[in-house]
This record gives structure tokens, sequence and C-alpha cells, in this order.
């Protein structure tokens, strides 16, 4: 597995990293690594957890638009 940056390259595209990116639960706690998601904007492979189960490439969506909590 090559590395340049101490991120691992997709396999799907093999020019972008798999970044980690982390979220808050419902009680305010940190969930680290909560999805891994491409850096090649044309790739959009991502990988995600949600209660438990594990996701691959759902659609992303901007978050520009969103409410805060």
């Amino acid at each position: 597995m090559e590395q340049s940056n101490g991120f691992p390259k997709c396999q799907k595209c093999n020019s972008g990293d798999l970044v980690p990116l982390s979220d808050f639960g419902s009680q305010g706690a940190a969930i680290h690594y909560k999805a891994w998601v491409c850096t090649n904007p044309e790739c959009g492979y991502n990988l995600k957890i949600r209660n438990g189960d594990v996701y691959i490439n759902e659609p992303i969506t901007s978050g520009a638009n969103a409410r805060s909590r």
C-alpha cells in the first residue's frame, strides 16, 4: 500500500488519498474516524459507519446549506 502523506491511497482511483472524518454523537461525544473519503473529487469513494453498520459509496452532498442544530 503506497502512502504519500500518511494516509492510504484510494484503491478505487489510485490518485486520491483516503482521509478520515469525525463527527459528534447525539450526546455530544466525539466520534473519530466515522467516515473515510477520497480526496479526488472525481472519484467520490467514501466509507461511513452509522449505528454500527458500514456504508460504501453513499451519495455525497454539500453541507453548505445545512442548518446548525
